[in-house]
């Protein structure tokens, strides 16, 4: 790798298949801006016409939370009966759910 291309941003690519109804993450790529990246995204990602829509995000951008503190992150959750399927009553009329 060069190292103009090691300079540029690195960036993240997200496919949505034909078939699929959500985008799927399918790697990174180095660029010196979102139109070349898309760009580069559809040459490298879509090779054989499967995708429908691309996006590309700077890997800056992206804030995760940290697998090791899930618990502070995801338990409370839990104290909110009403979102669990429990919680309601579904009437006869609805039939199959």
């Amino acid at each position: 790798m060069t190292t103009a291309l090691k300079e540029w941003p690195l960036w993240e690519i997200f496919v949505r298949s034909k078939q699929g109804l959500e985008h799927k993450h399918c790697g990174s790529l180095h660029a010196a801006d979102a139109a070349q990246a898309l760009e580069m995204a559809r040459d490298v990602y879509t090779r054989r016409q499967e995708g429908v829509s691309i996006w590309v995000v700077e890997s800056k951008a992206i804030t995760a939370s940290n697998p090791d503190e899930k618990g502070p992150l995801f338990d409370p959750a839990a104290d909110k009966i009403y979102r669990h399927p429990t919680f309601y009553e579904i009437p006869e009329e609805v039939g199959h759910m």
